[in-house]
Parts: C-alpha cells; structure tokens; sequence
C-alpha cells in the first residue's frame, strides 16, 4: 500500500521559515518525481515545486529564491523548505509522486498538511 504522508506545517508569521517532510512507502520511489501543490481556500491546487529521481528541481515563480525542495532517496523523503513566509503561502501543502510518463501522472497523494502564515 502506497502511503505519502506529510509534516511540518503549522502557524508562522511572516518572514519565518517552515520544513515540510513527505515521507513516502510502498513505491518504487525512485522512478517518480516528487511535487509539492498547495491550495489556498477557494482556489484551485497548484504545482509550487517539484523534483526529478535526479534531484533537478522546478518552482514556481512566486517561491523562487525563498522556497527550496529536496529529496532523500535513501530515506525515501521528500522536503520544501520554506523561507521568508508570506501570508499569501497559507494553504494546505500536498505531497504527490509523479510519474513522468508521457503523459504526466500524479499517481499518489498524501493528505496534506496545513500551513498558515500570520501577517
């Protein structure tokens, strides 16, 4: 059974710094990218981060610089740390592993931590 199961969240103020953790089991980890979404209340989920088994990494534009993702293959975990928190980074962050195909498939799904940031 494919479990991803997420920590670290919590309440921040702005301008502080969160880890996330997304410990994964029950797959082949390496053969699956690694992504973090978000979703803010009432707005869609969103791709903020992701990385390939080769550890190359993709952001989103509004976490570039601030944001950083990585991966433990070993201990079959994926990170986001997160710097210089805004209040618009409130949301739910979920864990999914991405088979790259073609075509793009986000396979499994953790059931998401909860972040918020106080202004």
């Amino acid at each position: 059974q494919v479990q991803l199961v997420e920590s670290g969240g919590g309440l921040m103020q702005t301008g502080g710094s969160l880890r996330l953790s997304c410990a994964a089991s029950g797959l082949a980890f390496t053969d699956y990218a690694m992504d973090w979404f978000r979703q803010a209340p009432g707005q869609q989920r969103e791709l903020v981060a992701s990385i390939s088994s080769y550890h190359h990494t993709w952001l989103e534009d509004s976490v570039k610089g601030r944001f950083t993702i990585s991966r433990d293959n070993a201990h079959t975990t994926v990170y986001l740390q997160m710097n210089n928190l805004k209040p618009e980074d409130t949301a739910v962050y979920y864990c999914a592993a991405e088979n790259p195909g073609p075509p793009v498939r986000y396979e499994y799904w953790g059931r998401g931590t909860q972040v918020t940031v106080s202004s």
